[in-house]
């Protein structure tokens, strides 16, 4: 099926899609961006998404011209629109056309495109038997500096960090900050189970609050299971009894082994195991309906 794209309140044929070269995102990196699922027939955690975007869009002084509500039903006609039940989908807002500087006062009109498709991070048997990664020389940007929970269209730090892991072999890499804590992956959060507590970086360490993370903290807290913000090192994560990596894309993936230490005993633990199907239980069971489901009779 040709999928379409939803650009400024039309739909293109996928090869017929087209922004401006004189777009800001295009010359600058300059705009904001959302990675949304659909499970089911239903769209996980639409409003999380849009509250994100539109804090890191404020956060960068752009105004984006649809309203919530408005970009909440584009997001879901264009999954209509593809006929898409089980999809991800990209949603973009540009700073828009302008001129070949840098001020943002020269493009009168931000761009908001929606894209979508269907996505795979990492072969199916890294979810089973779990994913073994290594940290980098590369550091996360500095908050001071490019925060990370401004989820930018500049994405070159987390790039740096995806071609060290080409380069070492790696489906995934950690970064540290300038101060030697994990932030989390090229494009996941990270979590750790040590000494019985759930541990996961706060916002304050370098990186993006993620959708999926809270989803998580606040299943641990369902069931039970201590949990804390809190910086940590290399040596606190080669020590831990479990780790994992979560993302709208990547969804829950264990990992087993950082830095050639085994994790643990080398295999997904049983928190991360238990976080897993509860997360995997609720994608499954909640969200924005897609396609309207017809209304049952009423009884005579």
């Amino acid at each position: 099926m040709n999928r379409v794209v939803y650009i400024d309140g039309h739909y293109y044929p996928k090869d017929e899609a087209r922004v401006s070269v004189f777009d800001h995102g295009f010359l600058y990196g300059d705009g904001v961006f959302e990675g949304i699922r659909a499970y089911n027939g239903r769209v996980w955690k639409l409003d999380d998404h849009l509250v994100r975007l539109y804090e890191s869009a404020k956060s960068v002084m752009l105004d984006i011209p649809l309203s919530p509500a408005a970009m909440a039903e584009a997001v879901v006609e264009t999954l209509r629109r593809n006929d898409l039940r089980e999809a991800y989908v990209r949603l973009v807002v540009s700073r828009g056309p302008g001129d070949l500087g840098l001020d943002p006062r020269r493009c009168p009109r931000p761009t908001v495109v929606v894209i979508a498709d269907t996505i795979s991070l990492f072969p199916e048997a890294v979810y089973v038997d779990g994913l073994k990664v290594v940290t980098v020389a590369t550091r996360r940007n500095q908050n001071e500096a490019l925060n990370p929970r401004i989820k930018s269209l500049n994405y070159l730090n987390s790039i740096l960090a995806k071609l060290d892991a080409n380069h070492l072999g790696y489906h995934e890499v950690l970064i540290m900050n300038s101060e030697g804590f994990i932030t989390e992956g090229t494009g996941d959060n990270i979590f750790i189970v040590r000494r019985g507590v759930l541990i996961t970086p706060p916002n304050t360490s370098g990186i993006l609050e993620g959708v999926t993370r809270a989803v998580v903290l606040d299943l641990a807290k369902t069931a039970g299971l201590p949990a804390s913000e809190t910086d940590f090192t290399r040596h606190d994560l080669y020590t831990a009894e479990e780790c994992f990596l979560t993302g709208t894309a990547a969804e829950v993936i264990p990992v087993v082994e950082v830095d050639g230490r085994s994790i643990g005993n080398g295999k997904p633990g049983p928190a991360t195991l238990a976080l897993t199907k509860a997360f995997r239980a609720k994608t499954q069971a909640e969200g924005t309906e897609i396609f309207p489901r017809p209304r049952q009779a009423r009884a005579s």
